[in-house]
């Protein structure tokens, strides 16, 4: 089975997309990993924006781990049950942020990206429940660059 860019989600020829999105609040618990071992937990707070630009929805997150690191953040969630069947979805996002550590691992620089990868489930209220997994570095814009990995479930309501 074949599925074009368009039916994926990434919206038409122009690279816009006009279907609506839901905003949300979600809440997510995850174990914290670094350089192979699980070092904590992580307690994450998104928002989800009410609007679309082209085929991917602003998200802002705040998360902080049981060694006291904190991470703020903000960029861009893509979306798609078009690779999915049924009420299945899969979801990549992107957030730039700053990185305030507490006693946990030196990741190199404040300024630490933070990648993902989800697959979940949306149900007929429209809230959704996350698999996700998280990575996130300095992208090498510092000497030091050792990463940090997050395995986590997540809640999302709309609002």
């Amino acid at each position: 089975m074949a599925i074009s860019l368009a039916d994926a989600g990434f919206g038409t020829a122009s690279g816009t997309d006009r279907a609506p999105v839901t905003p949300r609040f979600s809440m997510q618990a995850g174990t914290v990993m670094f350089d192979g071992d699980h070092i904590g937990q992580e307690l994450y707070l998104g928002v989800d924006s009410a609007r679309r630009l082209g085929p991917v929805q602003p998200t802002y997150a705040l998360s902080i781990t049981t060694d006291g690191d904190v991470w703020v953040g903000a960029g861009a969630k893509w979306t798609s049950s078009a690779v999915l069947p049924g009420p299945l979805f899969f979801e990549t996002s992107l957030m730039p942020g700053l990185y305030a550590r507490g006693g946990g691992p030196d990741l190199g620089s404040v300024l630490e990206f933070r990648s993902a990868i989800g697959v979940g489930y949306t149900f007929d209220t429209d809230a959704t429940l996350t698999v996700s997994y998280d990575h996130r570095s300095n992208g090498d814009i510092a000497h030091i660059n050792p990463g940090l990995e997050v395995l986590s479930l997540r809640v999302a309501v709309p609002f």
